[in-house]
């Protein structure tokens, strides 16, 4: 049976996590933190990651932790959903990224350390990170939210999202791509967001989704058509929600089958009764705070999270 929702996810503890100059270039979400040394910013992103790994593991999720090596300048190496993605065939997707210093992050090492120290299955690993020559890009699960069940691909349409390689993935991993360009206002200007998962988050049988960033109509229209008639109930955000990531969200499961709907404490704090009271028909939630991850990193929760779909030896 194909799933939508794994219990086993992978997480990157970083050694230099820092505001990253070459993603903030249409990351309007990354800050500069003032007043506080390279040194306070690591430890404080640390210590939020231990924490939400923490509560994870808490609530029954596996959670495979790989420590960042400091050979490499990669400030974003938490964030390891954008250059791989792990598929129940065994198959692992391998991404184009836009920022040099992010393609550092891509790690056959892990690999190895999946299947030696964890007893996950890796038949193939498909490789789209060769379009970096051509400048195309596509982030992994940061460009893209996968449909796991119903094989489609939604995605909006950016620099580091590109259309020929989403439909090469799509090719090769049999998808149908929808697509869309999702936008946010930047000094009175409409431009792009930089990745999908940052307005919209697919579960099991729902959606939360900013349809007010997808500013042309049909698009916005012929995306929630596509998820309502793949029976998902659509939960709507607002752009200022949005902002404070209650887009980042994705939904895991314990290893006894409860579902969790995990998202940052301020995405959590942004949501009204009424969101919260329809999230809960499918899932609890499970918060975490992660200020300083999301104020320099420019991401939160989901892209903190690598799903891992691989089958296990028994």
């Amino acid at each position: 049976m194909v799933k939508q929702v794994t219990s086993s996810i992978m997480m990157i503890r970083p050694v230099a996590f820092r505001f990253n100059e070459q993603t903030a270039v249409n990351n309007y979400y990354q800050q500069v933190l003032e007043g506080l040394s390279a040194n306070q910013v690591q430890a404080q992103a640390c210590h939020e990651f231990d924490v939400f790994v923490e509560k994870l593991r808490a609530k029954g999720v596996e959670v495979v932790v790989v420590e960042d090596t400091p050979e490499n300048d990669t400030p974003d190496s938490i964030f390891p959903n954008n250059w791989i993605s792990f598929h129940q065939d065994g198959r692992v997707g391998w991404y184009s990224m836009y920022a040099e210093n992010r393609r550092l992050e891509r790690r056959e090492d892990i690999l190895t350390f999946l299947q030696e120290q964890h007893n996950f299955v890796i038949s193939e690993v498909v490789d789209f990170s060769h379009y970096e020559n051509q400048g195309r890009f596509l982030e992994g699960t940061g460009s893209m939210l996968l449909d796991r069940v119903n094989n489609i691909a939604y995605a909006a349409l950016s620099l580091r999202t590109d259309a020929k390689v989403l439909q090469d993935f799509c090719d090769k991993f049999g998808y149908k791509a929808v697509t869309f360009t999702s936008n946010q206002t930047i000094a009175d200007e409409r431009l792009p967001i930089y990745h999908t998962n940052v307005m919209m988050s697919l579960g099991e049988n729902f959606a939360v989704l900013c349809a007010d960033t997808i500013d042309d109509l049909s698009e916005r229209k012929a995306l929630v058509d596509s998820l309502e008639a793949t029976g998902k109930d659509v939960i709507y955000v607002s752009e200022a929600q949005k902002h404070r990531f209650a887009g980042n969200m994705m939904q895991v499961q314990s290893k006894t089958g409860d579902n969790l709907l995990v998202m940052s404490t301020s995405a959590h704090r942004s949501l009204d009764s009424g969101q919260i009271k329809q999230i809960e028909k499918h899932c609890q939630i499970l918060s975490s705070s992660l200020d300083t991850i999301e104020a320099c990193g420019g991401g939160s929760a989901r892209c903190m999270m690598a799903e891992i779909f691989l089958p296990k030896n028994a």
